[in-house]
């Protein structure tokens, strides 16, 4: 019987090293392999990536399928010679949704909780305690972007009390406990959320999305969780609206560049929570999974 044979490249991570034997192991049907272990790129039908190098698809037009390691596909989207017929998989796995879903309450309880004062105080030996708005409901969050990850996150937030809404452009399944705002109605959400956590994908539309005007429609002393991608945020002007007192503060996880420059002004920042893109990292397990099940759906309806 013969195997369905695939690639794994990627410009900044090897790949290679940690799915081929995973792939050996748990995908006896599918034959991946480094492009330099290929006879024939005319026979390759899938591809496996997180940042392809600008000609990585030039060699392969049987390409059936490109499948992300990760819950982003932007780089793979972006990518020059990728063609354009050519469906894209990101990763949709449950277990790294609720990773997210633990992040982002630990971001929100840290901004509500002013914790960053409390970590503050600890080395000078002070004793001050916070005695009012400690309720959950005292902060309205808002929960940009309502996919997996996003539907998670509100979850989580409903469970611990909080009063949680939720913003994309089509109006999804209703989620318990969670109002929702949708196309036309984003200042509205801006405007009635405290704490916002911005869990979007990174598109055309949503690159450069949260610049000064759109954090000028937050409450004053609102507070941003950034864990949607790098691009989305102005990052100069997130530092002058929490300055300005605009924001009270931010969590970042993703940024324009990565790793973080040494001397950006994030890293210095005393209302700044810096994160090295920890969020939620799925299991290679998870990934191996997904492309196992749709390659071999697509073989049994071929």
């Amino acid at each position: 019987m013969s195997r369905i044979l695939g690639v794994v490249t990627c410009s900044d991570l090897n790949l290679a090293e940690t799915f081929i034997p995973l792939f050996e192991e748990r995908a006896p049907g599918l034959d991946l392999r480094r492009p330099e272990d290929i006879d024939r790129p005319e026979d390759v039908r899938f591809m496996l990536t997180f940042v392809p190098t600008d000609d990585a698809f030039v060699p392969y037009p049987g390409l059936e399928a490109v499948f992300s390691v990760g819950a982003g596909q932007d780089a793979i989207d972006a990518c020059p010679s990728r063609p354009d017929a050519l469906p894209v998989y990101r990763l949709e796995d449950p277990d790294q949704a609720l990773q997210m879903a633990g992040f982002c309450a630990f971001h929100v309880l840290w901004h509500h909780r002013d914790m960053a004062q409390v970590h503050a105080n600890q080395p000078r030996a002070l004793f001050e305690r916070k005695i009012t708005g400690l309720s959950p409901t005292a902060r309205r969050i808002g929960v940009l972007g309502f996919g997996l990850m996003g539907r998670a996150v509100a979850k989580g937030l409903v469970a611990l009390g909080y009063p949680v809404s939720g913003y994309s452009r089509r109006m999804p399944e209703a989620e318990p406990g969670v109002t929702h705002f949708t196309e036309g109605q984003l200042d509205d959400f801006l405007g009635q959320t405290d704490i916002l956590i911005n869990v979007l994908p990174l598109t055309n539309a949503t690159r450069g999305l949260i610049d000064a005007s759109f954090l000028a429609k937050l409450p004053r002393g609102a507070a941003l969780i950034h864990v949607g991608r790098g691009g989305q945020v102005d990052e100069t002007a997130l530092v002058e609206a929490i300055n300005s007192g605009q924001l009270s503060g931010a969590s970042v996880d993703v940024f324009e560049v990565e790793p973080l420059p040494e001397d950006h002004p994030f890293w210095t920042h005393d209302s700044i929570f810096v994160t090295p893109h920890v969020a939620c990292i799925p299991a290679p397990e998870a990934v191996v999974e997904n492309v196992r099940r749709r390659m071999t759906s697509c073989k049994e309806t071929a």
